[in-house]
């Protein structure tokens, strides 16, 4: 019987945090710093402080470090990660096991906006740049601008699109009412970073349509 006390927004195994992504994680942590190519495990529910407990259940039953904690008005959000991917699917085994959930218990992905601007202009390449905290964008390049939600399935989006193309990431926000990715670069690259991003997404929401599949099997 499922714990009835909070909603599950979204689990989610990264199976090898991208260098870009592992350095935005750090780059304003207040916890333990991911490395290079870590697993990670990313859980989001509501409400946002009965992540603590998922936190607490995650670190007394692996070896797993906490990354980020996230407690929005609604809704918390949690990164741990290990170099062993085992560590990481017990961490999250663990916190179903002992809230009776099952990872069809997830919600599902909405994709709210996915836009390619292709050779933005300077005064937006430019506004970009100077309101977010990653790469820098440049005149000419093309910007991929998804936004989801649950917000934290945008964390295996961004993995998944940096594994698969040459871009930059410029800014990320997997948590909050809605989730937000800027990625940018070369318009063919751009395009290959979108198509995967979308692809794992989908994949996930097909997983949890047909109760078939698991991430932590």
């Amino acid at each position: 019987m499922s714990d009835q006390k909070f909603e599950l927004r979204t689990l989610i195994f990264v199976d090898s945090l991208q260098p870009q992504l592992a350095q935005f994680i750090a780059k304003d942590n207040r916890v333990y710093d991911p490395a290079e190519y870590d697993a990670a495990l990313f859980i989001e529910i509501a409400p946002a402080m009965e992540i603590h407990r998922m936190i607490d259940m995650a670190l007394k039953n692996t070896q797993v470090r906490l990354g980020s904690v996230v407690t929005e008005r609604h809704f918390g959000m949690m990164q741990v990660q290990h170099a062993d991917q085992g560590e990481v699917k017990e961490a999250g085994r663990a916190v179903l096991r002992e809230t009776g959930l099952t990872e069809q218990d997830r919600a599902e992905c909405k994709i709210l906006t996915n836009k390619i601007i292709r050779s933005v202009e300077q005064d937006h390449a430019i506004m970009f740049t100077g309101t977010t905290k990653g790469n820098m964008v440049v005149s000419g390049e093309s910007v991929l601008i998804m936004e989801v939600t649950p917000a934290a399935y945008l964390a295996i989006g961004c993995n998944e699109a940096l594994k698969a193309a040459e871009v930059k990431l410029v800014d990320i926000k997997p948590f909050g009412a809605t989730g937000r990715l800027i990625i940018s670069g070369k318009e063919s690259e751009v395009d290959s970073a979108a198509e995967a991003a979308m692809n794992v997404l989908n994949k996930l929401n097909d997983m949890l349509k047909t109760g078939s599949g698991e991430q932590l099997g």
